[in-house]
């Protein structure tokens, strides 16, 4: 342990544990959010101090006849385990309720969407999912949608090999109703997400739109060269613009190695290349834990002090490392929230 080490304080912007626990309901087996083998429970969250954990609603429209009917299995999901397990954690949707919750010792929950297109191109269809609770939405997936364009398709990924490291799409923004979406999105008070979103979708988000946004789950390209990442511009506008990214935990997002391992020395050099060019302000945590099949040096939510320590080991200070464990996140959260 190093020397003055504490013990931080977690917010995480993006996981897929929703959608692991739903598959196994469906297929009849023991899903519980309090404990299980997976990267995300709460017994892992309390051993890691985190504080909040966003929870994604993953859709893959192309591969589900009735994607909507996914979309709700996965919200009744999220609510009998929210509601399972009250005493032990609790939805926010004002930034307020973060701070209750916390005084009353419960973790707290932010629901999301990851691929916007569940909308179906209707407004009306964005207003209710904030009806439920839904305070983040990734515009897009891998998938072109009614409101843009991914950086990577599902035809980049298939294989032993995926091309990660397709070109990125600098031609096609947001559509007209991409557009729409984003507006009202801000006027809503939800957060809107740019993981996955191709480079001119980015821009027109940056054209559209006032208020902070977010990459919830994305790294620099500059250190690793895949179309996923965001490059050095699209980090110092979503700096400048008050914005955070979200570190994701992927190996293949994070160096070019043969195992795809998950590294922390690897998360280090991404950490400091932002800081170095952007500022410790944009930086936050975006693991993908349950999201990623890759080995894991962080295996699951009860060991972030490894990265804690190796942030101090690099020679950051205690508040360089608590704006990127939380402090850049909720600062986020209590503008748009």
């Amino acid at each position: 342990m190093v020397k003055g080490v504490i013990k931080m304080r977690v917010v995480d912007m993006h996981c897929d544990t929703i959608l692991e626990l739903l598959s196994r309901d469906l297929k009849g087996k023991e899903a519980s959010l309090y404990s299980n083998d997976l990267s995300i429970d709460l017994e892992k969250m309390k051993k890691g101090n985190y504080l909040l954990q966003n929870f994604a609603l993953f859709t893959d429209q192309k591969e589900l006849a009735i994607p909507e009917q996914q979309t709700m299995r996965l919200y009744d999901e999220y609510c009998t385990q929210m509601d399972k397990y009250a005493d032990y954690i609790a939805p926010v949707y004002t930034f307020s309720d973060i701070e209750k919750n916390d005084k009353e010792g419960k973790l707290s929950s932010l629901l999301t969407l990851e691929d916007g297109g569940v909308c179906f191109s209707d407004l009306a269809m964005l207003r209710n999912y904030y009806r439920m609770g839904v305070r983040m939405i990734a515009l897009t997936w891998n998938y072109e949608n009614g409101i843009g364009y991914p950086n990577l398709s599902m035809k980049d990924m298939n294989g032993n090999r995926p091309n990660y490291k397709r070109s990125v799409d600098t031609e096609r923004g947001l559509t007209e109703f991409g557009i729409s979406y984003v507006k009202e999105m801000e006027r809503l008070g939800m957060i809107i997400d740019v993981s996955h979103l191709n480079d001119a979708g980015f821009y027109d988000v940056l054209k559209y739109t006032t208020k902070p946004f977010v990459a919830s789950h994305s790294n620099a390209r500059n250190v690793c060269n895949v179309a996923r990442n965001m490059s050095d511009d699209m980090i110092l506008q979503l700096a400048k613009r008050g914005g955070v990214m979200g570190l994701n935990f992927c190996g293949s997002f994070l160096a070019d190695r043969d195992d795809h391992k998950s590294c922390v020395d690897d998360m280090v050099k991404h950490i400091l290349y932002i800081k170095d060019l952007a500022g410790i302000d944009v930086i936050g945590l975006g693991t993908d834990f349950d999201g990623i099949s890759c080995p894991l040096e962080i295996e699951n939510a009860s060991m972030m002090n490894l990265l804690e320590e190796a942030l101090y080991k690099a020679g950051l200070t205690q508040e360089e490392v608590e704006k990127i464990f939380y402090k850049n996140v909720l600062r986020v959260y209590k503008e748009v929230l």
